[in-house]
């Protein structure tokens, strides 16, 4: 998987403007998420990555900085690019440059089918699930694992 190339871009540059048509090619086009719920005020502030190949951005993530932790979010990988390991690549590399930065206590809201992946990774689910864009989700965090609750 060499041949895809990860790297922060910034808000509205012409990589981040294909990361958001990416986005709605899956959240909207293919996951049927409400147009209106896919954009929001962080896509001003957040760090976006993209994820390189064959030319094109076939992935997309944004990490938005918090004070009591960096959220994880709008990760989306081309439909044709899925199972070969892209979106693994862009969360350890987004990670990686938290990490950089002096942040280390991760979050995010994942679909509920996509728990696996994400605990996979470090992170525990907690709290209720929740519909978000149509979708059941749960909260997850890979820190304070120990104290993670799930309510249903």
């Amino acid at each position: 998987m060499s041949d895809i190339v990860i790297l922060p871009v910034p808000p509205f540059s012409l990589l981040c403007n294909a990361a958001f048509a990416l986005r709605r090619e899956v959240f909207v086009w293919e996951q049927k998420v409400p147009e209106a719920e896919e954009h929001d005020n962080y896509d001003m502030t957040a760090t976006h990555f993209v994820a390189i190949g064959e030319g094109e951005v076939v992935g997309t993530l944004r990490l938005i900085d918090l004070p009591e932790h960096v959220k994880i979010g709008r990760v989306a990988v081309r439909q044709a690019f899925r199972g070969r390991g892209i979106a693994r690549r862009m969360i350890a590399a987004a990670m990686a440059h938290a990490r950089q930065a002096g942040r280390d206590r991760f979050y995010l809201t994942a679909q509920s089918d996509k728990l696996g992946f994400y605990e996979s990774l470090g992170f525990v689910a907690f709290g209720p699930e929740f519909i978000d864009g149509g979708m059941p989700h749960r909260a997850m965090r890979d820190y304070d694992r120990d104290s993670a609750v799930l309510v249903d």
